[in-house]
């Protein structure tokens, strides 16, 4: 650490993404990219903004996406707050609606960004523990003191909570902000999108990196009653009202305007889904059921942080977690059937050249 570092940078803890590798011979299956392309109406669109175009500044209020959106999911563009990718919007939303000495509540095991936010904003929060299955208990997470986050479907156990159980969180924390984020929604049975204009106090995050392979662009976006989304601007405003490039709103744009392209490749990616799964079962893993673009393994007879390092020697990248509760799981995108095959070749040829070691589960 640097004697001129502020005390906040020193106490920051950050966040740590998934590795990112220079190599072509890579397969990344480690950060639920999506591995088809992107819509050619997005390349067309963002073709034609090159150009004269980049000189201007963008829009500050991006209303010609929030209107396109908004036509997507039924609301007003009023109920609409874009950012430059999800995790900005999270973090905006983590200082508009929690405050500084009010415990808020995430699982325990959850997206790892949210412990690095609250701490950054000094805000106390509880670890709430998931069940034995991976599952949310709802109970746990009513009457919150400073309000409710979590992922569904949750990330990286791949679960998604029903509906009517998000609800019963968002009513019995009527004084509180409830934040959805709902990064793989599109891969699963149900978003809580339709609770917004039931309940004032329930934000859904959500992002064009997943479903829209738009991960590149950095797009993310909030939907929630107007009066969430003008505190949310009021926080962007006073950081940068400039936070999405021409490129990223035109692209994102047609992203909307094009749902075919979207619903064959998510159709793709779940068909996929679901043939790994049983793949993984047959070679003796214990597979949750995922409503996400990847899976969440575990095998009784081999160690995960040893497959994981195996699967990399090979040049197959997986995410491992060191978190006690979920160290023994590995996490693996979802790519096309091809690269889904190569890695359960590889797989099986690891396991089979590998002593098997009775894991104690913690």
């Amino acid at each position: 650490m640097s004697k001129f570092w502020s005390n906040l940078a020193k106490q920051a803890t950050p966040y740590v993404p998934g590795e990112q590798i220079d190599d072509e011979e890579i397969l990344k299956l480690n950060t639920n990219e999506n591995p088809y392309a992107p819509s050619s109406y997005v390349l067309e669109a963002i073709s034609q903004e090159l150009g004269g175009n980049l000189r201007l500044y963008p829009s500050p209020t991006v209303d010609q996406l929030r209107e396109v959106m908004g036509e997507y999911y039924q609301l007003e563009k009023e109920c609409i707050f874009v950012g430059n990718g999800s995790d900005e919007v999270l973090a905006l939303s983590f200082m508009a609606f929690f405050n500084p000495g009010q415990m808020i509540r995430f699982p325990n095991i959850t997206y790892s960004f949210y412990p690095v936010y609250a701490q950054q904003f000094q805000i106390p929060y509880e670890e709430v523990p998931i069940k034995d299955d991976f599952t949310l208990n709802p109970i746990d997470f009513y009457e919150s003191e400073g309000g409710v986050i979590f992922p569904n479907p949750n990330a990286p156990t791949s679960l998604a909570l029903p509906i009517e159980e998000v609800e019963n969180i968002v009513k019995n924390n009527p004084n509180n902000v409830v934040i959805i984020d709902e990064a793989y929604v599109d891969f699963a049975k149900q978003t809580a999108v339709p609770l917004i204009k039931k309940y004032p106090n329930i934000l859904i995050v959500q992002t064009t990196s997943k479903s829209r392979s738009l991960a590149g662009l950095r797009v993310g976006y909030a939907l929630g009653n107007p009066n969430l989304i003008q505190a949310l601007n009021r926080m962007k405003d006073s950081f940068n009202s400039y936070t999405m490039d021409r490129l990223a709103i035109a692209g994102a744009i047609a992203s909307f305007q094009d749902d075919l392209t979207i619903k064959e490749n998510v159709t793709k990616i779940i068909n996929t889904r679901k043939w790994v799964t049983e793949a993984l079962r047959e070679l003796g893993f214990q597979v949750l059921p995922s409503e996400t673009n990847f899976i969440f393994a575990t095998h009784p007879k081999y160690l995960a942080k040893t497959l994981y390092e195996r699967l990399k020697q090979a040049k197959i990248l997986t995410r491992h977690f060191p978190n006690p509760l979920i160290s023994h799981y590995l996490r693996v995108s979802i790519g096309t059937n091809q690269e889904m095959e190569q890695f359960l070749n590889q797989l099986q040829e690891i396991m089979e050249n590998l002593s098997p070691i009775n894991e104690k589960k913690q």
